[in-house]
């Protein structure tokens, strides 16, 4: 397949798959709708290709919109193909992806098109949760198709040539493209948290998905595995001066770190590893300050990790939320969504604090209240209610306003906090956190809690599912 920038809707599906491995299903599907002089009209394929194949030996579902035949848009054989193509995968436990580049509504067929966008929304929600969803974007996805990227699991877009949109740019009040584009990628994936990845080409964007499924599970009764060939039991020298996402990397088998959403905050880092073999999500944020936006980003992972029964990895250090006004506005409901996603979870969970662990900050960020199984920490990590010195400024404050050396009580008085109450050992004097381990040692302490943790079996109480 050449490296051109704008492939065809059936040279998508075949630089996406195992060589020569589709099938296509709905072939001879055309319009049924003959108002407005339709029926003039070819409509090979009724604007969309259907059909299934395989990823490096993986069953995968896969529907192609195709742009030459009106404008890829939607009307009823078109989306009663995608809904069919759903029935299949459902059957069959494999994932859905699906490649958009499409005009929208079709226009001449009107309600029998707007029924079949419902019907697509529909099988699509029924999906959740059962097999993976993904979506490339390559072309136009405005309107009512911007929904369909939004149910999915996993979505992907070119730079150049992708457009995301309910509602184009030049329709919003008081903005035209050429002052903010709320529909090119680089808007989308830094300010909605839809887009898990923007590729320079079709090509980069077919490879990433590609990558991706090979980390996933088929459906939620299967298990993401593959035979490890790292070492399990290799350290890590010089962890705790590497970045965030080096520390990722160098904890994960071969280095290798799906990283997802990067673009939108990247103060919390989401993503995939395998370790020892087994696809496990991890966590970790990067700055000592939670948002809103990075707890709704890892919210939503933690809910995705654990519907496919995915292992999740959370890496902390946190001291606080962020303090502002707009902030403020959002900040405690994020913080209660990411709360209640990892209380939820009845997956494997393995809590790692790296450095700082204040307040409410850590007890969101899978704490041993919340429910991890696991929490190790490094020798050096503070755990507490907040950072010592400020601890005691509140403490003593009268002492230390009458202290004749007010600089020399406060570090006395801190470190004396700090081995009461602010240390890890002290935290593990009184069971938060289970085990203090060598930061080198890391990666296969991690392995080996999974390897116990595996057999793992939790019920909540019986419900509906929560409200929130």
């Amino acid at each position: 397949m050449s490296e051109k920038q704008k492939y065809s809707a059936d040279e998508r599906i075949s630089a996406l798959l195992d060589e020569a491995s589709f099938v296509e299903i709905g072939a001879y599907v055309t319009a049924r709708n003959t108002d407005f002089n339709l029926k003039s009209f070819d409509t090979p394929k009724d604007g969309v290709i259907t059909g299934y194949g395989v990823i490096d030996g993986r069953l995968v579902y896969v529907y192609s919109q195709d742009a030459s035949v009106l404008g890829g848009s939607i009307g009823e054989m078109h989306a009663k193909k995608i809904a069919n193509l759903y029935n299949m995968a459902m059957k069959c436990g494999a994932p859905v992806i699906g490649l958009i580049d499409c005009a929208g509504l079709r226009l001449q067929e009107a309600t029998d098109a707007l029924t079949a966008f419902g019907r697509i929304y529909r099988k699509m929600s029924l999906a959740s949760g059962v097999i993976p969803q993904i979506t490339a974007i390559f072309g136009t996805c405005g309107g009512g198709t911007a929904v369909i990227p939004s149910l999915t699991d996993f979505t992907f877009m070119t730079k150049e040539s992708a457009k995301l949109y309910v509602n184009s740019p030049n329709a919003l009040a008081g903005n035209y493209e050429g002052k903010v584009d709320t529909s090119a990628a680089s808007y989308v994936s830094e300010n909605t948290g839809l887009v898990d990845m923007v590729g320079e080409t079709e090509a980069d964007v077919l490879s990433e998905i590609r990558k991706l499924v090979t980390f996933l599970p088929a459906n939620n009764e299967d298990i993401a595995y593959i035979d490890c060939e790292d070492e399990l039991n290799r350290t890590i020298p010089g962890i705790q001066a590497m970045s965030v996402e080096d520390q990722i990397r160098n904890i994960a088998d071969d280095l290798q770190f799906v990283e997802l959403k990067k673009a939108y905050a990247p103060d919390m880092k989401t993503g995939l590893i395998r370790l020892g073999g087994a696809t496990v999500g991890v966590i970790a944020n990067v700055e000592q300050e939670l948002t809103t936006a990075g707890m709704k980003k890892a919210a939503r992972f933690v809910r995705f990790l654990d519907a496919f029964s995915i292992p999740v990895l959370t890496l902390v250090n946190a001291k606080n939320f962020a303090a502002t006004v707009e902030e403020e506005k959002t900040i405690s409901e994020a913080a209660a969504e990411l709360s209640f996603a990892y209380s939820d979870a009845t997956v494997e969970t393995v809590t790692v604090v790296t450095g700082a662990a204040y307040g409410s900050a850590y007890i969101t960020m899978n704490s041993k209240a919340l429910g991890a199984d696991m929490v190790y920490a490094w020798p050096d990590a503070k755990i507490g209610m907040m950072d010592a010195s400020m601890a005691v400024r509140i403490m003593y404050a009268g002492e230390l306003a009458n202290a004749a050396d007010k600089a020399a009580l406060e570090k006395e008085k801190a470190k004396e906090y700090t081995e009461l109450q602010g240390s890890a050992l002290a935290a593990a004097r009184r069971g938060y956190i289970d085990d203090i381990i060598e930061p080198d040692a890391t990666r296969k302490r991690v392995i080996a809690a999974f390897e116990m943790l595996s057999t793992k079996a939790e019920e909540h109480p019986g419900r509906k599912h929560g409200s929130r």
